[in-house]
């Protein structure tokens, strides 16, 4: 294998959208857990936040962003989202983008446009319906397999991050074959996604293990607001079925949410209804959920429901159920880490030559409770000022003693998968149950010593599944640390032992096992 100046670990739209840039200043490999169709990415239904009504949407869209956020969004990162979110959309217009447009009336061949959930206009856009971020992984895709300098390579998952004299130089890479891999290059950027993984109910995907965020931080680099995971308040909620994302669009369509006595309840806990803020919508569901079943009711809906969700449809279908006939069982899963890799807003990490963007970095623009939509546009507008800096900053050249080519090392060691599995089934469900949607000091506890206890038996072999495990094992002691550090709710971080928020909103940073707070 040739030497390559950058490695991007991450085929979603940030890692993709770094790529794009970064083959104009040098070599590039681009490696994914899965095929290269697979990420967080492509699971995005409701669609893009993107502010293409001029100025005064732009400052609305900023407006938004700050208030979801809970006081704890930085204004400069949430100011480039809404500022650069435009071109960047326009750039994947150009790339062959097929976002949804009117086919009548005064706006036809417009980009549709729609509202959701604690946005002051409607600036959402869709493609195919609710199959948006699909469209957008495939056109990127597509655009990225026709430039010069890039090595695209599936199946193959990061081991660690090789540090030498406190910098980044590369890493180790399990391939699909089972055989590692040594990569050294001039710099790193971790484009890995979430961890919605770490907890037993998730819209999430099997690939968001949290590794990126596992990786940065053994390798020494600071994380930011890890306790922030935010629960998408509309997953399917039929036992034994997936916990399918059932999209914030559809209450931007109209849906109502009724308790099991039929009662529409949102009312009763915030003005906007069910288009509030995704933390209060999915406590309120939760509280109601006490007393039986939560459902979201679309039939009095006017507009075609198969035609606008065609992938949810054809989800409920299989399980007999119909949007426009019937009311559909819901309930919170674990969606989207505001926290991450702390970084600059242009990726920069705490650790020269590794950088960082998209769910798996936290610059701050979400804050405490990351507004519907935000995400896609967060890894369009990041992961190219990423690219940027990358090729920007003064980093080592190929002709330092980096430039060694990859070496193959042994190969990973099969061990008992049913071990392994169990082990991680173990982790997921404590993690639900005492640091998950609702808190409390005395469960967090429970769970710190649990984890210290099933760190003693985590898996140590070097197959992916193996890997995966000490990456959530990782990031659920990571997150458990910093919720019981933050003594207050805020967000979606609610603490029913503090229930208020603190006067002073602060970051929660932690390095190298301390838990650190910096004013916002």
């Amino acid at each position: 294998m040739e030497p390559f100046d950058f490695l991007v670990v991450g085929g979603g739209i940030a890692g993709l959208s770094a790529v794009v840039r970064l083959s104009q200043s040098g070599s590039v490999l681009c490696c994914t857990k899965e095929g290269l169709a697979e990420s967080n990415t492509a699971y995005a239904q409701g669609g893009i936040a993107v502010a293409m009504g001029g100025d005064e949407d732009v400052a609305l869209h900023l407006e938004d962003t700050l208030m979801a956020g809970d006081g704890l969004v930085d204004r400069v990162a949430a100011r480039m989202l809404v500022e650069q979110g435009p071109q960047r959309v326009e750039e994947l217009l150009t790339w062959g983008t097929e976002f949804d447009r009117y086919t009548a009336g005064e706006h036809a061949g417009e980009l549709m446009r729609t509202r959701e959930g604690a946005h002051s206009l409607s600036r959402i856009l869709h493609a195919n319906g609710d199959a948006t971020g699909r469209e957008i992984a495939l056109s990127l895709l597509r655009h990225v397999k026709s430039l010069a300098n890039v090595t695209l390579m599936e199946w193959t998952t990061s081991v660690e991050l090789t540090v030498e004299e406190g910098r980044v130089v590369g890493a180790t890479l399990l391939d699909g074959e089972g055989g590692l891999l040594n990569v050294r290059v001039r710099a790193v950027l971790l484009a890995t996604g979430g961890a919605g993984q770490v907890y037993s109910d998730t819209t999430n995907p099997a690939v968001a293990t949290g590794d990126g965020i596992a990786l940065a931080y053994r390798a020494g680099a600071a994380l930011e607001d890890m306790e922030f995971y935010q629960f998408h308040p509309t997953a399917f909620a039929q036992e034994g079925a997936p916990r399918f994302l059932l999209s914030e669009a559809l209450r931007g369509e109209g849906a109502l949410l009724l308790n099991a006595a039929g009662e529409r309840f949102m009312p009763r806990y915030h003005p906007l209804l069910e288009l509030a803020p995704r933390d209060v919508v999915a406590r309120a569901i939760t509280r109601e959920a006490l007393a039986g079943p939560v459902y979201l009711d679309m039939r009095a809906s006017t507009i075609d429901l198969h035609q606008r969700f065609p992938g949810i449809s054809k989800f409920l279908a299989g399980y007999g159920l119909d949007l426009k006939r019937d009311l559909i069982p819901v309930g919170p899963a674990a969606h989207y880490l505001m926290g991450g890799i702390k970084t600059d807003v242009q990726g920069r990490t705490t650790l020269p030559g590794l950088y960082a963007a998209g769910e798996a970095a936290c610059t701050g623009v979400h804050g405490a409770n990351r507004l519907a939509s935000n995400s896609l546009l967060e890894g369009l507008v990041f992961g190219a000022l990423a690219a940027e800096a990358m090729a920007s900053d003064k980093l080592p050249t190929l002709q330092s003693e980096l430039a060694a080519p990859a070496q193959i090392l042994e190969a990973a060691v099969v061990t008992d998968e049913a071990a392994v599995e169990a082990w991680i089934a173990e982790l997921r469900a404590l993690m639900w149950r005492d640091a998950g949607l609702l808190r409390d000091g005395e469960g967090l506890r429970r769970a710190k010593v649990r984890l210290a206890e099933m760190a003693q038996t985590c898996p140590h072999g070097m197959t992916r599944r193996e890997i995966e495990a000490r990456n959530l094992l990782t990031v659920a002691t990571v997150m458990v640390e910093c919720a019981l550090a933050r003594e207050e709710s805020r967000g979606a971080h609610f603490r029913s032992d503090f229930p208020e928020h603190k006067p002073v909103a602060v970051h929660t940073v932690i390095e190298r096992g301390r838990v650190t707070e910096i004013q916002s």
